[in-house]
C-alpha cells in the first residue's frame, strides 16, 4: 500500500530566508494567509519590519520604563505563561501582588498598621487604577445621596487641564460631568483656589496630579486639602480628594519625603501610580491604593469560585499576565529604598545638566520646575523663524523622539518640546542630545525665515486695503498674533489631544 504525504510549508527546510520565495512576497495585512511558513521566516519577516521602529532607549518622549537588569528580564520570560487572574493556581503569585500593594502603602503614609493588610491592588497601569479609583468614589458619592433622598444623576469631578486623557476616557465611560480649572501662562497646573470655588454638592471628588504630563510639576496637595476642608466644614459635604501620582509616586518619597501630599492628609482617600513608570518596570502594571476598606465600596468587588476556590476581584478586565507584578517585587527587594533613591537622585542630576545646557543656547525658556518629574520641558523664545514642531522633527535624524505640543486652554498658543529622563538616560546620553539639539538650532537658523500662507494672505491683503484706503491706519500684526495663528495652524492639523501626551 502507496500512502502519500504532503510537506507543508511549515516543515519546509530552509537555508536562508532571503533565499527563499518568502523575500520575495508581500505580506498579508488584512487576511490570514491559506498556508503556514517555516518558523525561521517567520521570525525574520517580523523582526525586519520591527527594524522600522524607533528606539525605545531613545525615545525621550516616554515615562515609561524601557530598561531592566538582566536578571528580572529572566524573571518576566519565566512567568510569562501564568494567568494573573488564577489567583488559586498561582498563590504565590498573589502573595507578591499583596506585599507590592503594603510596600506601597506604608510608602504613600497609609493609616495602616506593620503587621495590617493595605487595601489596593495591582492594575495593567494608571489608566484602569484611575477608572477603579473613580467608580468607588462615584458609588459612595450615590449611595449618600440615595440615602438623604437627594437627586444621584449628575455626578462630576474637578481637575486640571492638565489632567492625562485617562481621566476623560473616565468621565465619559462612566457619565461623570469633567470640570476643568483653566490653565494659564506661566502657571500649568491646577490652581488649587479655582478648584474648590468649582466644587458643588455633586462633586465626587477631586483629582490633584502629583507630576503633571506637561510640565512635571507637582500640584499643591496640601494647599487644595486645607482649602477644601475649610469648604466642607462651611458647606457639610465631605468632598474627598484622589492624587494621580502615575508619575511623582515614586518620586515624591525618595526625593522630597517632607512635602505632604499622600494619605498623610486627611482628605486624601485614594492614589494611583504606575509601576511601569518610575517603578521601573516594563509597560503594564500600575497600583491603586486606598485610605482604608470604607473607602472601598464592597458592592464593587466581586467574588469568583470556578477557579478553584472563593477570590475577590476587582478589576476592569480579567486576564493578565503575571509577569510585570513579579517584575515590581523583584525592584522593590532588589532596589529597596536605598536603591530607588540613588537612581531618582541620578535621574534629577541628568535633568538639571540637561536644563542648564539648554538654557545656555540662549533659544529656550525652561517652563518645567525644580520640584517635581525629572524632565526638561521648554519653549522657544522666538518663534519667528522656526517651531518646536520643526525641531522635533529634526531631532528624528538622530534618532532621538523628542514630543512637540500645545498646552491645555488657555495657553494654547504656547508650544513646548519635553524631554523625560529615565534611569537608563545616562550623563554622556544627556550631553549627546545637548550637542544634537545645538546641531539642529545651527540648521534653523541658517534657513530663511518661515511665513505661514495664511499670515503671508492676510499681510498681501492689508497692503492692497491700505493702498486703496490710505486714510486709514496701516493694520499690522503683532509677533504673538502671528506666533498664536501658527500654533493654532498646527494644532490643527495634527489633530492630536495634548492632554494624551504620556
Amino acid at each position: 500500500m502507496v500512502v502519500t504525504t504532503t510537506v507543508s510549508d511549515a516543515d519546509e527546510h530552509l537555508h536562508c530566508t532571503f533565499a527563499s520565495r518568502y523575500a520575495r512576497t508581500s505580506l498579508p495585512r488584512f487576511k490570514m494567509p491559506e498556508g503556514s511558513m517555516p518558523k525561521e521566516a517567520a521570525y525574520q519577516i517580523v523582526n525586519d519590519e520591527l527594524m522600522l521602529d524607533g528606539n525605545p532607549r531613545l525615545n525621550l518622549a516616554s515615562f515609561v520604563t524601557t530598561w531592566m537588569e538582566p536578571e528580572c528580564d529572566k524573571l518576566i520570560m519565566d512567568s510569562i505563561n501564568k494567568n494573573y487572574v488564577d489567583m488559586d493556581e498561582y498563590p504565590v503569585t498573589t502573595e507578591l501582588q499583596n506585599r507590592c500593594v503594603n510596600m506601597i502603602a506604608h510608602l504613600f503614609h497609609a493609616p495602616v498598621g506593620d503587621d495590617e493588610t493595605a487595601i489596593g491592588v495591582g492594575t495593567v497601569g494608571s489608566s484602569e487604577a484611575i477608572m477603579l479609583a473613580g467608580l468607588a468614589f462615584k458609588r459612595k458619592w450615590e449611595a449618600k445621596r440615595k440615602a438623604q433622598g437627594k437627586p444621584y444623576d449628575k455626578p462630576n469631578i474637578v481637575t486640571g487641564a492638565n489632567v492625562q486623557v485617562c481621566w476623560e476616557k473616565f468621565a465619559r465611560y462612566f457619565e461623570v460631568e469633567l470640570k476643568e480649572v483653566k490653565l494659564k501662562e506661566g502657571y500649568y497646573v491646577m490652581d488649587p483656589v479655582k478648584a474648590v470655588e468649582m466644587v458643588d454638592e455633586n462633586t465626587i471628588c477631586v483629582a490633584a496630579i502629583l507630576g503633571s504630563t506637561l510640565t512635571g510639576e507637582f500640584e499643591d496637595v496640601k494647599h487644595l486639602s486645607e482649602l477644601l476642608t475649610e469648604k466642607n466644614k462651611t458647606t457639610g459635604w465631605d468632598t474627598p480628594i484622589h492624587v494621580d501620582a502615575a508619575s511623582g509616586g515614586f518620586i515624591a518619597p525618595f526625593l522630597f519625603p517632607e512635602l505632604e501630599w499622600d494619605f498623610r492628609l486627611p482628605l486624601v482617600k485614594s492614589i494611583n501610580v504606575s509601576g511601569h513608570k518610575y517603578g521601573l518596570v516594563y509597560a503594564g502594571v500600575g497600583w491603586v491604593i486606598w485610605r482604608s476598606k470604607e473607602d472601598l465600596p464592597e458592592e464593587l468587588v466581586f467574588h469568583i469560585n470556578y477557579l478553584g476556590s472563593d477570590q475577590p476581584t476587582f478589576t476592569l478586565n480579567f486576564s493578565k499576565g503575571s509577569s510585570q507584578i513579579i517584575a515590581q517585587y523583584y525592584q522593590f527587594i532588589r532596589l529597596g529604598f536605598e536603591g530607588y533613591k540613588s537612581i531618582m537622585e541620578n535621574c534629577m542630576e541628568n535633568a538639571r545638566l540637561l536644563r542648564e545646557e539648554i538654557a545656555k543656547t540662549g533659544k529656550f525658556e525652561i517652563v518645567s520646575k525644580d520640584v517635581g518629574v525629572p524632565l526638561v520641558a521648554f519653549a522657544l523664545k522666538d518663534g519667528s523663524r522656526y517651531t518646536v514642531f520643526q525641531i522635533s522633527e529634526s531631532l528624528r535624524r538622530f534618532g532621538w523622539i523628542v514630543p512637540a505640543y500645545t498646552m491645555p486652554p488657555d495657553a494654547e498658543h504656547i508650544a513646548v518640546l519635553r524631554v523625560v529622563i529615565r534611569e537608563d538616560f545616562s550623563h554622556s546620553l544627556a550631553e549627546r542630545f545637548v550637542s544634537n539639539i545645538q546641531k539642529v538650532l545651527k540648521e534653523l537658523d541658517e534657513l530663511p525665515p518661515r511665513v505661514s500662507t495664511k499670515a503671508a494672505h492676510v499681510t498681501a491683503v492689508t497692503d492692497e486695503t491700505q493702498k486703496d484706503n490710505a486714510d486709514q491706519p496701516h493694520l499690522k500684526k503683532s509677533a504673538m498674533e502671528t506666533q498664536k495663528e501658527i500654533f493654532n495652524y498646527w494644532r490643527r492639523i495634527s489633530d492630536k489631544k495634548t492632554s494624551g501626551v504620556c
